[in-house]
């Protein structure tokens, strides 16, 4: 029979034993990873920071407005993806980050490109108001340039030219479907990123 003392050696041993266990099982196996993109826009300098000229928001006809805009790939594999880049104003709806859906705002250019695993996709972005109105207290621009390339546009229009906003979305291909859906699918949850960034338009004759 057992003394006192050998069965609390005893469960001091399968104690440990099970300690041992659990650690050499946590370091030795592998963490899932998390899938993801990352998505920004950066002033004039690469930085967070000298979005607007000489750091006002008024941007006249022809002012050019120097940006960077960038996504990595975290999601272990392979991806096609696409930026959206649209033209809003206040009372257009931005993307709806709980139901996954994008803003109806029209778009002004897409740019797609391949990304590898653990990829960033960094370009500038310099844009400029080509065409735009103003009458009746209403501002309304018709055009813009981007890296040197016409978008027109139908109307985008913003009381006194306050307002206006570029709203940047993240869309990935997806095989099941084959076409681009907007934001990507970490497992059973889908996942979304988009950026906005405001601006007005008061200079406008």
């Amino acid at each position: 029979m057992a003394t006192p003392r050998k069965r609390v050696w005893v469960m001091v041993f399968i104690v440990l034993f099970i300690v041992f266990e659990t650690v050499a099982y946590v370091s030795t196996t592998p963490r899932p990873t998390e899938q993801f993109f990352q998505l920004y826009v950066l002033g004039a300098n690469r930085l967070a920071a000298d979005y607007y000229p000489n750091d006002d928001p008024n941007i006249g006809v022809g002012d050019a407005v120097p940006w960077y805009l960038g996504v990595s790939n975290f999601m272990g594999s392979v991806q096609l993806v696409a930026l959206r880049v649209k033209l809003g104003n206040q009372t257009i709806q931005p993307p709806n980050d709980q139901n996954a859906t994008s803003s109806q705002a029209p778009v002004v250019m897409e740019l797609q490109r391949v990304l590898q695993d653990n990829e960033t996709w960094e370009f500038p972005f310099v844009w400029r108001i080509l065409n735009a109105t103003s009458a009746g207290g209403v501002t309304r621009i018709l055009g813009l340039m981007v890296n040197n390339q016409t978008y027109p546009l139908v109307g985008v229009e913003a009381r006194d030219g306050y307002d206006f906003r570029f709203i940047i979305e993240l869309w990935t291909w997806s095989v099941d479907s084959n076409a681009f859906q907007f934001g990507w699918y970490a497992g059973p949850e889908q996942r979304v990123a988009w950026l906005q960034v405001w601006f007005n338009a008061t200079a406008v004759p």
